[in-house]
């Protein structure tokens, strides 16, 4: 069987939240569901293989949260998706570190693709990480 990716989603719409919840579980995936900024600043969440953050969490620019999240040693290599609303996520996003972005409003079929696009990046490039330090030997 393969192995089951877990996905963080840090939003604090409960609609929203609860959509991504159903479709990505039923996508196969892993979830775990932060609402409050202050879990992930303070590392209260096991580390997963990709964040989706929304740009407005609990009064917190979730820019600030990608930003965090990309400067910290433990999550610095996971994939950071940001969703928003906003038009101008993409440079935005681009700025704060993440890796992708998904506009709102969206078709759930395309956040899959991008979800499933980043993760399968992120684990080419841990293969090739591993790759070359055994060559190193």
């Amino acid at each position: 069987m393969a192995m089951k990716y877990k996905i963080l989603i840090a939003d604090d719409d409960p609609g929203i939240r609860d959509i991504f919840k159903i479709v990505l579980t039923k996508a196969g995936y892993d979830i775990e569901v932060k609402e409050e900024a202050s879990e992930i600043f303070e590392n209260k969440f096991s580390i997963p293989d990709l964040f989706l953050v929304d740009k407005l969490l609990s009064g917190i620019d979730g820019l600030e949260i990608c930003h965090y999240l990309k400067t910290n040693e433990q999550t610095s290599h996971i994939p950071v998706i940001m969703v928003s609303a906003s038009p101008d996520i993409g440079i935005a996003a681009t700025k704060a570190g993440a890796n992708d972005f998904v506009e709102k409003p969206f078709e759930l079929s395309f956040l899959l693709k991008v979800i499933e696009r980043n993760i399968e990046q992120a684990k080419n490039e841990r293969l090739l990480k591993t790759e070359r330090s055994e060559e190193n030997y």
